[in-house]
């Protein structure tokens, strides 16, 4: 049985518990301690301390939490398997924190009470910006209960046209802005697509002004002028922050490097380690 729509609680401790996991999960904390810990501190009224008692289970079993949650597609949707199948891949570069945060993210924007358009541009960026393939991702994306039927044929369909066909100009199509535009014409007031329209006139104005353009301009304006959510990304290597502590350790051990290569090299100098001229004597005081 696939996952259908959940009520408002269920999203709210969704949320609760993707962030509470990523943060505790950078404290070091065992993953099996961690959903111990949370599932003790849940509503006990929603599903979804029952769900992390599988989970856990399934954790000690193969070390996987996607594993845990494809027995769980009555309660988690194919994209939020989706998501952290991808970031347990082995050599992935989408870590599980970043997965866990753009998870968060997403059912506290379901919690607030998404928009099927909304939701799709925030699904739709999640694998543009994460890279997580948009075969497959879409796939699962299309099998969320937020989507109806011609919502979920339209984003099969586009799965196909990607990379020949820009993004900006399929949602531009499925708008009522192209609809109003083409009905300003001479002689075509009652202009029919012919096909359904999934998007409004605001998006469908933002689309028909970035056509040609990157898509991640298109969710920038998204995002400000309709109050999307805002995708998380992974944090490049030269910005994750290291510990001042480990950072020491490490010069200490560069330097024993370094002593161990000159001595290697036919002597080690130790001019570097003699004492400069006053370097012992107090300083002044006053």
């Amino acid at each position: 049985m696939d996952a259908g729509l959940l009520d408002r609680e269920e999203y709210v401790e969704q949320a609760y518990f993707f962030r509470a996991y990523r943060e505790r999960l950078a404290d070091a904390i065992p993953s099996q301690e961690i959903l111990v810990q949370i599932r003790e501190e849940l509503l006990s009224t929603t599903r979804l301390p029952v769900a992390l008692e599988v989970i856990e289970g399934e954790l000690l079993l193969r070390g996987k939490l996607a594993d845990g949650m494809q027995h769980l597609t009555h309660y988690f949707t194919p994209f939020q398997i989706y998501v952290v199948a991808q970031s347990e891949r082995e050599r992935s570069k989408f870590d599980q924190y970043t997965a866990l945060e753009v998870l968060e993210k997403e059912a506290e924007y379901r919690a607030e009470g998404c928009s099927p358009q909304g939701l799709f541009i925030y699904h739709f960026e999640s694998l543009a910006r994460n890279h997580l393939g948009y075969d497959h991702g879409l796939e699962a994306v299309a099998a969320d209960p937020s989507y109806d039927e011609d919502f979920r044929k339209w984003i099969l369909k586009i799965r196909t046209e990607l990379g020949t066909i820009d993004f900006a100009d399929m949602l531009y199509v499925r708008s009522e802005q192209l609809v109003a535009d083409r009905r300003r014409r001479p002689g075509q007031q009652d202009w029919d697509p012919g096909y359904p329209i999934l998007f409004g006139l605001k998006e469908g104005r933002i689309a028909k002004a970035n056509r040609g353009k990157d898509p991640l301009y298109m969710f920038a304006a998204l995002q400000r002028h309709l109050n999307y959510p805002v995708v998380p990304r992974s944090q490049p290597d030269d910005e994750i922050e290291i510990d001042p502590l480990l950072q020491r350790r490490l010069q200490v051990i560069e330097k024993r490097l370094q002593l161990v290569e000159s001595e290697q090299k036919g002597g080690v100098d130790l001019s570097q380690f003699y004492a400069k001229p006053g370097e012992d004597e107090d300083p002044p005081v006053g």
